[in-house]
């Protein structure tokens, strides 16, 4: 569990995904590659919600004695298009400042609170380290994502 090496990635994470939503064409942004997948500008809005939600399971696991934590997917309004009403500008400024609050309480962490645990409806076993590398993953699948869009040919 190298916990500062979790840490750096998150913190680096918003320019990574930032990078890549900048060099995306504007013509392709909101564009979707097929009806029922997200174009590049809902994957970066969708990455750009989760950090409140990963604050408040934080404080949830190091407050409760028997937390559990419920899983989060994407509501069937995002699924039909919500995110493309987004305004792009405002969810990347939001995700950067909710970003570097993160990190800043990751910080602070001790090794025992890395290692608290909590039920989760959907995994054999949970931990607040789980629990943000979990968020990493997350947010590189989605920069894939982009990046595949970004770099498709057939449009």
């Amino acid at each position: 569990m190298n916990t500062q090496t979790l840490i750096t990635a998150l913190g680096s994470a918003p320019d990574l995904i930032i990078g890549l939503i900048r060099e995306m064409p504007s013509k392709n942004i909101k564009r979707r590659p097929a009806p029922n997948k997200w174009s590049a500008h809902e994957h970066t809005c969708h990455i750009a919600t989760g950090d409140k939600t990963f604050l408040k399971r934080l404080e949830l696991m190091l407050s409760d004695p028997n937390p559990v934590i419920k899983s989060m997917a994407p509501s069937p309004d995002e699924k039909k298009g919500s995110l493309l009403s987004v305004d792009l500008d405002k969810a990347l400024g939001r995700y950067v400042k909710e970003r570097a609050l993160v990190v800043e309480r990751l910080k602070e962490l001790s090794i025992e609170e890395w290692q608290q645990t909590a039920e989760h409806e959907a995994f054999s076993h949970y931990s607040v380290y789980i629990m943000f590398r979990h968020l990493l993953i997350h947010e590189m699948f989605h920069a894939y994502r982009i990046d595949e869009l970004l770099l498709k040919k057939d449009w």
